[in-house]
């Protein structure tokens, strides 16, 4: 994942942008975070730590690449084979949740809210981000930043009735969510399987 991260950012410096980095790309996104994820979990053992992880892989991770595949509005670039790697990668953290849900042990609640604790966390860095990086462009880790409307399809709609940052807070809590229901589906399918 790492090398085609780097991959993707030369091709759109270089190629797409004529050597301008674009902060828009900067490799911080939910869809991201797995990259960074399965490149510590080669370095944590077995315990709390790497249960919270593999619960953050098999929910939040499957549930970012399932709902981007869902909505492929934001998946297609000018270059091609840019194109083709965001739908390998989205296709990608699908699999990848998909084998971390088969790895963890079953841990309930107490992964769980280390994957959200995760979550949080990244959510609190792609704001120190948004706000550092802001006057360089378009910054928008996690479609937080509260400087741009909501473009995430079903919650972009929520503006016509809640302030944009009241439709930021409602797409996190929507985020812990959609990731709680789908680890409670994971605990049913190790109990019987």
């Amino acid at each position: 994942m790492l090398v085609s991260e780097i991959w993707k950012q030369y091709c759109l410096t270089f190629i797409v942008y004529d050597g301008v980095y674009q902060w828009s790309f900067f490799p911080f996104q939910l869809c991201s975070v797995p990259m960074y994820i399965a490149l510590i979990l080669g370095f944590v053992g077995k315990g709390r730590l790497r249960d919270c992880l593999l619960s953050f892989l098999a929910d939040f991770s499957l549930l970012s690449g399932a709902i981007v595949l869902l909505d492929t509005s934001g998946m297609h670039y000018g270059y091609a084979p840019l194109t083709v790697h965001s739908y390998l990668w989205h296709a990608g953290l699908v699999l990848l949740g998909f084998y971390a849900g088969t790895r963890s042990r079953n841990k309930g609640r107490k992964a769980f809210t280390g994957a959200v604790l995760i979550y949080l966390l990244c959510c609190c860095l792609a704001e120190l981000i948004n706000f550092s990086f802001d006057r360089f462009g378009i910054v928008n880790m996690f479609y937080i930043n509260p400087h741009y409307y909501m473009v995430q399809i079903g919650f972009r709609s929520l503006l016509r009735f809640l302030p944009n940052r009241a439709v930021i807070a409602v797409y996190i809590v929507f985020t812990i969510l959609g990731a709680g229901v789908l680890h409670l589906i994971w605990r049913r399918v190790r109990k019987e399987g």
